[in-house]
């Protein structure tokens, strides 16, 4: 027989009612209180435990919602049939693994500088829409709002070239998501780069799809072992192949398209990676504006010309696309914040981003050639130094060195850097070190420190 006396505690601050109610459900899950069991009468509970009806019959209604108990008219609460689990042992708390030590200069390749954010501009305006805009706090369209789609048709087909319409626009929360939806529209097998960019590789083989590595050489991806193989798309970073640096030329472009055209449903996925950043020329047009067949799937991301914590990313889909799309996607909801959208918005067509970039490449290109004058000072001629030209990396290659040596080397004096082997699938056919220098996150005060600190990590190297 139960005591149900003892399951109040009178001194605790957890509420009676909950008590109860808890004590019950918990006797019940236990085969304490059997299916079937008729409880005592909420006047005769409340009589046995001190407390009012009104508590009682809260915990019995309560018990009733959820399907422990049921009420019998004129006849009282009666336990319910609740198949008892077995519980399995309690795993012990481990202590969160330490965090990794903050390096004093971190010249990795996703950084970026966050005080160059135009945190006054963007503020304003998405204080004006908070307060102006209340709609936006309804659930939009899912491909995007469509005066941001429209405003990104007109800023894309300015600056990059890109043909299309708003209708074929995707907004998302970064290339991984789009990516990632994308993957089972385009096929079992997908080339990608080797060297390449591991998080696509990632989300490829993630949708389920093969990935087939293809080398970059000089002029990037190599058309000529792509025509070797069969797949039904390729993943390419023509602008700035990541991570070499390389920028695909109009030859190598059209060999590319070629190769698309060949068989009626071949892809090719541009990623236009760091594209906006290019030092010595204007930003070569993209590779979809030169396609003429609708083959091209063009994606872009403003992580490292805003903020990687402001997640959005757009794609134009070829009209061959749309249709699967709208069938597989047409029911999901935007993964971007319509306040962020309409920022976004406002923020390109009043004509702020445009400024923002020059902004942007005028400083980093400072950055960069400071780097550059440094490590060429203080490394010698034997370190060949690539990839000034656009993005906010170097590649530094050393003649007869171990990679794994110098990134640890460089670790002992504080600073983060990373291998170009790292981004290779199978064995590296490069014989030679070489190390990625990111730059995008090192103000220019630390630059001559820096380059000193990695003068003395490497000093035995040169």
């Amino acid at each position: 027989m139960i005591d149900f006396v003892e399951m109040l505690n009178s001194r605790s601050k957890v509420p009676l009612y909950q008590q109860l109610y808890e004590a019950l459900a918990k006797a019940i899950q236990e085969g304490t209180l059997q299916a079937g069991e008729k409880l005592p009468g909420k006047r005769s509970m409340g009589g046995q435990l001190g407390v009012s009806v009104n508590t009682v019959d809260t915990a019995y209604q309560l018990l009733t919602a959820e399907g422990y108990l049921e009420s019998r008219p004129r006849s009282g609460f009666y336990v319910a049939q609740v198949q008892q689990l077995e519980q399995c042992p309690v795993l012990p708390v481990e202590n969160p693994p330490p965090l990794p030590e903050e390096p004093r200069f971190n010249l990795s390749t996703g950084s970026i500088d966050n005080s160059l954010f135009p945190f006054r501009t963007w503020g304003r305006i998405q204080k004006e829409l908070l307060y102006s805009r209340p709609q936006l706090l309804s659930q939009g369209v899912g491909q995007g709002d469509f005066s941001l789609r429209e405003a990104l048709a007109q800023h894309l087909a300015q600056y990059r070239g890109v043909r299309c319409s708003p209708q074929q626009i995707v907004v998302g929360a970064g290339i991984e998501y789009l990516l990632g939806l994308l993957v089972p529209l385009l096929g079992d097998t997908i080339a990608i780069e080797n060297p390449g960019y591991p998080r696509a590789k990632k989300v490829i083989a993630n949708g389920g799809a093969n990935c087939l590595p293809i080398s970059v050489d000089g002029q990037g991806l190599s058309v000529e072992e792509l025509n070797q193989k069969d797949p039904q798309a390729v993943y390419v970073t023509p602008s700035h192949q990541f991570p070499t640096g390389v920028t695909m030329p109009v030859g190598r472009r059209t060999a590319l398209l070629g190769w698309a055209y060949q068989k009626p449903h071949r892809l090719i996925v541009e990623d236009d990676y760091d594209s906006e950043f290019r030092f010595d020329l204007r930003p070569l047009p993209s590779l979809q504006g030169m396609d003429q067949q609708g083959r091209v799937v063009y994606i872009s991301t403003f992580s490292k010309s805003l903020a990687p914590s402001i997640r959005i990313a757009c794609m134009v889909l070829p009209p061959c696309l749309q249709q699967k799309w709208n069938q597989r996607y047409g029911g999901y909801a935007s993964t971007v914040s319509r306040f962020e959208q309409q920022t976004l918005c406002r923020f390109i067509q009043e004509g702020h981003f445009s400024r923002h970039l020059a902004r942007l490449r005028n400083r980093y290109r400072k950055r960069m050639e400071q780097l550059y004058h440094e490590l060429t000072m203080r490394l010698g001629k034997k370190v060949k130094i690539s990839g000034s030209h656009t993005g906010l990396h170097f590649l530094l290659t050393f003649p007869c060195c171990n990679e794994q040596e110098l990134i640890e080397a460089a670790k002992q004096q504080g600073i983060s850097v990373t291998g170009l082997s790292q981004y290779s699938m199978g064995s590296p056919k490069e014989k030679r070190a070489v190390i990625l220098v990111g730059y995008g996150g090192l103000p220019e005060e630390q630059i001559p420190a820096a380059a000193q600190s990695l003068q003395q990590a490497w000093s035995k190297f040169l």
